[in-house]
């Protein structure tokens, strides 16, 4: 092997490669009372959970992910609270062409995954009614393979 070569793949080992992605497995904790299930879609790098009534009526939704699209916007902020132990604000969103409350939140999570949570009601009865059953989520360690 020419020397050229040893010395192409010596640098080639010493470079950093990428981390690589990896999803999360599970959906968080749901209230044990709440009537709630979670319909999920797994990608490669996320999991997206949508915590559905049983009559179809969908009360938030959570993206699990190491990096998060979602941005605060400090003109947009609304409600305060807490989540499993960490503390949230959440931010007021819009949807086009909708008359709609929309809530987004984002949790750093322990085990290096964002949480980005999003609510979408009709009326304000429902929007406490989300926000009272979103603050009672439980993330435990969400990565596969973790103990």
């Amino acid at each position: 092997m020419s020397i050229r070569r040893l010395l192409f793949l010596y640098i080639a080992a010493l470079l950093p490669l990428p981390a690589l992605a990896q999803a999360p497995a599970t959906c968080p904790e749901l209230p044990a009372s709440s009537g709630l299930s979670w319909e999920s879609t797994q990608g490669d790098d996320f999991l997206f959970c949508k915590a559905v009534r049983e009559d179809g009526f969908q009360a938030f939704s959570v993206m699990l992910r190491e990096e998060s699209t979602f941005r605060e916007r400090f003109g947009l902020r609304e409600e305060k609270g807490v989540i499993d132990g960490h503390k949230v604000r959440w931010y007021r969103g819009q949807l086009p062409n909708r008359d709609a409350i929309v809530r987004e939140t984002l949790i750093e999570l322990d085990d290096g995954l964002t949480a980005h949570i999003m609510l979408r009601v009709e009326d304000e009865r429902q929007l406490a009614d989300s926000l009272r059953l979103a603050g009672m989520l439980r993330f435990n360690d969400t990565r596969v393979g973790s103990n």
